[in-house]
This record gives C-alpha cells, sequence and structure tokens, in this order.
C-alpha cells in the first residue's frame, strides 16, 4: 500500500485535468476509468481524489454526491490491510460529467496550492506501516458520516479525509493527525447530540449549523 512521493500535488491535479479532461473526448467519466488509471498507485490517491469534491468549498455539483460509496470501500480495505484494490462494477459505473470535474479542478487549485504552502515531510512515521490500517478506521468511520443528511455531512468528514489522504502522500504525519483530529471532533459533537438529545438531536444540530452559516 506504499504511495510514490508525489512532490506536488497541485502539479498532480494538472495532470489528472489533462489526462481525465482536455484529452478525454468522453462528455461523462466513469468512476471506473479513475479506479483504473490510479489504483496502482495506492488507496491515498484515490482516496484524495474522491473526497476532495466535498471536502472544499467550492461548486461541485454531480462530484460530491457520488463519494460517499467509493470512501466507504477504499477505507474500508485500507482498514484491514487489502494490497490489491477492488471496487463493485455497480459503483464504478457510476459517471459524472467531465465538464464538470475540469471545472471543479480549476476551481479547487487554489485551495490545494495553499494547503501545500503549510506542508512539509514529517513526523513520516505517522505515514506508513501499521498506520495506514489506523488511517484507514479514521477515514471509514468519516466516510460513514457523509451519508448522513446534515449540513457539512459531506464538507467536514471528506476534508479530514482529504487530508489525512494528502499527508501519506506529502509524507507529512501532522497533516494526517490534523486530519483525524478533524474526524474525531466532527464525531464527538454529532454522537453527543444524539446521546443527550436523541433523534431530535440531529434536527437540533442542523439548526444550529444553519444558524451560523451565511
Amino acid at each position: 500500500m506504499q504511495s510514490p512521493p508525489i512532490h506536488k500535488l497541485s502539479d498532480f491535479l494538472n495532470d489528472t485535468k489533462r489526462l481525465l479532461c482536455i484529452e478525454n473526448e468522453d462528455e461523462h467519466i466513469k468512476i471506473r476509468k479513475l479506479v483504473d488509471d490510479f489504483k496502482d498507485q495506492g488507496y491515498s490517491i484515490l482516496l484524495f481524489l474522491f473526497a476532495l469534491p466535498a471536502a472544499l468549498p467550492v461548486p461541485a455539483i454531480g462530484l460530491n454526491v457520488i463519494i460517499a460509496s467509493p470512501l466507504l470501500i477504499l477505507t474500508g480495505q485500507q482498514m484491514i490491510g487489502r494490497e490489491n484494490i477492488w471496487m463493485p462494477k455497480k459503483v464504478q459505473e457510476k459517471s459524472f460529467k467531465t465538464a464538470t470535474l475540469e471545472s471543479f479542478l480549476d476551481k479547487a487549485m487554489p485551495w490545494v496550492k495553499r494547503i501545500e504552502y503549510f506542508s512539509s515531510r514529517r513526523l513520516t512515521f505517522i505515514t506508513s506501516g501499521a498506520m495506514r490500517n489506523v488511517i484507514g478506521l479514521f477515514g471509514f468511520i468519516m466516510a460513514l458520516c457523509v451519508a448522513i443528511p446534515l449540513p457539512f455531512t459531506n464538507t467536514v468528514p471528506s476534508f479530514g479525509i482529504a487530508l489525512m489522504a494528502f499527508g501519506v502522500l506529502m509524507r507529512d504525519g501532522l497533516a494526517v493527525l490534523a486530519g483525524m483530529t478533524v474526524g474525531i471532533l466532527w464525531i464527538a459533537a454529532l454522537s453527543y447530540f444524539v446521546i443527550v438529545f436523541g433523534l431530535e438531536g440531529i434536527d437540533l444540530m442542523k439548526d444550529m449549523i444553519k444558524s451560523v452559516l451565511p
């Protein structure tokens, strides 16, 4: 499950845009193509690509609605230490518009470059070995949260997954820990409201989040 080092994720996203959008004549891109093109580079690349559309505050209509299943499948396999990436055919056949992906990558690039600016190679032991399984466990729990119909249920846990994947790719253990912390705080807050207020706690949390949104 070792991922090859990527010097700049922004360069990788530019290459992805060129291969999947500019040089691609199809109007739609199937998940199968993403898996086939990037599975040999490890879980982190695919997790980053699938989580990014919902992780950043940029429009990604048509992308974020299909990420839950791939995220659950990928993080689940990472959690148990599976070497070869597998994806059900039904999930592989899901698709999104090529133009939507291209537009999203253009809008996401400045955000990715900002994150790169603060990243460096540090605490590398957190990004390899048995920690990959721990990262998969946290990612799987966050992926479960993506399916909950609350504001930011896509954004917050997806950001945690994307940040952990970014950390593994850049060998930045601090980024991995930050992603885990995001997930822990989100899950803790959600659990608190459900335990204290029952199912009505979900509606209460939804109202509180909406009250602070612009």
